[in-house]
C-alpha cells in the first residue's frame, strides 16, 4: 500500500527555518519525482518544488526560489523540504506527491496539481510576523 507521511510543522517567527518530512512507505521513493504542495484553507493548491526522479533537476515555485530545497535520503525513503527566511505568507498546510510511474518525470518535473497521483496527508506550517 502506497503511502505518504509527512510531518516536522509546527509554528515558527518570520524569518526562521523548518524541514518538513515526507516518509514513504509500500514502494521505493528513490525511483519517483518527489513534489511538494501548499495550501490555505479556502484557496487553491500550489505547487512549491519538485525534484526528478533522475534525483538531476529540481523546480520551484517563483514564491519558493532561493528559499526552499527539495531534496531525498534514499536509506530513509524520505523527502525533505527545508524552509528558510520563512515568511507569513507561507503559513498553509503543506503536502508532499509523487507521480503514478516510478520513472515519470524523470528530466522535467511539474508543479500542476493534476500530475501527481499519491499524496500525503499534509502538516501545518505557521509563520508569526
Amino acid at each position: 500500500q502506497v503511502q505518504l507521511v509527512e510531518s516536522g510543522g509546527g509554528l515558527v517567527q518570520s524569518g526562521g527555518s523548518l524541514r518538513l518530512s515526507c516518509v514513504a512507505s509500500g514502494f521505493n521513493l528513490d525511483a519517483y519525482a518527489i513534489a511538494w504542495f501548499r495550501q490555505v484553507p479556502g484557496k487553491e493548491r500550489e505547487g512549491v518544488g519538485c525534484l526528478t526522479s533522475s534525483d538531476q533537476n529540481a523546480y520551484y515555485a517563483d514564491s519558493a526560489e532561493g528559499r526552499f530545497t527539495v531534496s531525498r535520503d534514499s536509506l530513509k525513503n524520505t523527502a525533505f523540504l527545508q524552509m528558510d527566511s520563512l515568511k507569513p505568507d507561507d503559513t498553509a498546510d503543506y503536502f508532499c506527491a509523487v507521480p503514478r510511474g516510478a520513472g515519470d518525470m524523470f528530466s522535467l518535473c511539474e508543479l500542476s496539481e493534476s500530475e501527481y497521483t499519491y499524496w500525503g496527508q499534509g502538516t501545518r506550517v505557521t509563520v508569526s510576523s
